[in-house]
């Protein structure tokens, strides 16, 4: 595959990283007038996330469409995964009571972990050798550009936002004028949703006209193993079990910090630097755009300096970021400043690009799919426990902060070492050459 068409073809999939991130955002940032509109309790909160993009919905996807597009393609998930996608999102913003918002939560979430494996793997399979870590890069990117735009978005739009003033009238026109003051205001969250709707249409027309994985297609013509015969080789394999253990315990101990920061940015910009819930979320804001750069100056170089800089790079800024907050360097402007460009460096040269870059390396092409979306499955469901664990540490208002703080780095320091210890030497090989070098002639 030509150099411009492996190009092509990594923006069309990448913009499902923009999908899954931004229906974590979409639906994390108008919560809370969800809760106004429909009188929804903390219980109702905990299903919503517990089922969403965020968390179960995505893992039980992707344990199913990792082994789907080893069985019927890369190509099979991209024609048809994004029309559920699309109608999921279609729910919430049509929803009128909490079922309605939490099928419209959980299909969305479902069909997110669906794509998530294959687009890793086809982004991999057609890339160039020397181009293969430039186009994951360009994938995180999206994963960061997605939050960036919705929360922008979710800001026009809010009540008090600059494009408030249209949404009222457009739920007036639709509700009537004197619709409850909550139904109104929760047409802001409608037309955040509204935009991911577009973006998925948008994605799901460019990638139903990409051809099929060239290495998917070779492997199925002299191999026509069933998904029960690809998901035991996958637990019986002594490489491969080894590999999912390495890259999950890399991914989980990064993502358990990640995953939660949507939960600490705003606590500690609010409570920690004394801003307000404006400024709050214009920083997280920031945050991402810094995600944005990063990855982009890392793309350049990824696939010509040694993997273990940029690794040890991000969790180092990452570390410094958790440090700094548990010696209350947040207190000032400069400080919550450098905390912010900190995190935004870290999920810039993250340990998700480089779980995204191996897991689509190290596995071969019969199972590569499925074996990612094992781990996909473990990650988010753990994560999802997490969160409930996380709140009990936390405590109801912000008591175990410094506890949970230390959690933190103790999870960034597992990531660090373990990843230290069982880093691959697979840049400037082909997957090929990789397979043969882990499994033999015989897989």
């Amino acid at each position: 595959m030509a150099k411009s068409s492996s190009l092509k073809s990594t923006l069309a999939v990448s913009l499902n990283n923009y999908l899954d991130a931004g229906a974590i955002v979409a639906g994390a940032s108008g919560v809370t007038l969800w809760q106004n509109y429909l009188g929804l309790s903390e219980m109702h909160l905990g299903w919503l996330n517990a089922l969403s993009a965020n968390a179960l919905g995505a893992a039980i996807g992707a344990i199913i469409g990792g082994f789907l597009a080893d069985k019927f393609g890369r190509k099979f998930i991209f024609t048809y995964n994004l029309l559920v996608y699309m109608t999921g999102v279609l729910i919430i913003m049509l929803s009128m009571n909490f079922p309605m918002l939490l099928a419209g939560f959980l299909v969305t979430g479902i069909s997110v972990g669906i794509g998530v494996p294959a687009s890793w793997t086809y982004i991999s399979e057609s890339s160039e050798v020397n181009n293969r870590g430039r186009n994951i890069c360009i994938s995180q990117m999206s994963w960061g550009v997605g939050p960036m735009c919705i929360l922008l978005f979710g800001m026009l739009f809010a009540p008090g936002g600059y494009l408030y003033g249209p949404v009222e009238a457009i739920a007036h026109d639709i509700i009537g004028a004197d619709a409850a003051q909550a139904a109104v205001e929760v047409f802001s969250s409608r037309v955040v949703f509204a935009t991911l709707f577009v973006v998925a249409f948008i994605a799901w027309n460019l990638q139903r006209q990409l051809e099929e994985s060239a290495e998917f297609t070779a492997n199925k013509e002299k191999d026509q193993s069933s998904i029960v015969d690809n998901i035991k080789l996958l637990f019986t394999n002594k490489i491969a079990v080894k590999t999912v253990a390495f890259l999950a315990a890399i991914y989980l101990t990064w993502n358990l910090v990640a995953s939660v920061m949507g939960f600490f940015m705003p606590h500690i910009y609010e409570t920690a630097g004394g801003l307000s819930n404006e400024a709050a979320n214009m920083l997280s804001c920031i945050s991402w755009v810094f995600v944005v750069v990063t990855t982009f100056i890392i793309s350049f170089m990824v696939d010509k300096v040694a993997h273990r800089f940029f690794y040890v790079f991000g969790l180092a800024a990452a570390l410094t970021a958790w440090i700094l907050i548990i010696g209350g360097g947040v207190s000032t402007i400069a400080g919550i400043w450098v905390f912010t460009i900190l995190w935004g460096v870290n999920n810039g040269s993250s340990v998700q690009v480089f779980y995204a870059l191996w897991g689509s390396e190290l596995f071969p092409a019969k199972f590569r799919a499925g074996a990612q979306g094992l781990m996909f499955f473990i990650v988010r469901g753990l994560s999802a426990v997490w969160g409930l664990v996380f709140t009990f540490i936390y405590g109801n208002n912000g008591e175990g902060f410094t506890l949970a703080a230390y959690c933190m780095v103790a999870l960034l320091l597992a990531s660090l070492v373990v990843g230290l210890i069982g880093m691959p030497n697979t840049r400037g090989k082909s997957l090929e050459q990789i397979t043969k070098e882990r499994y033999g002639e015989t897989v």
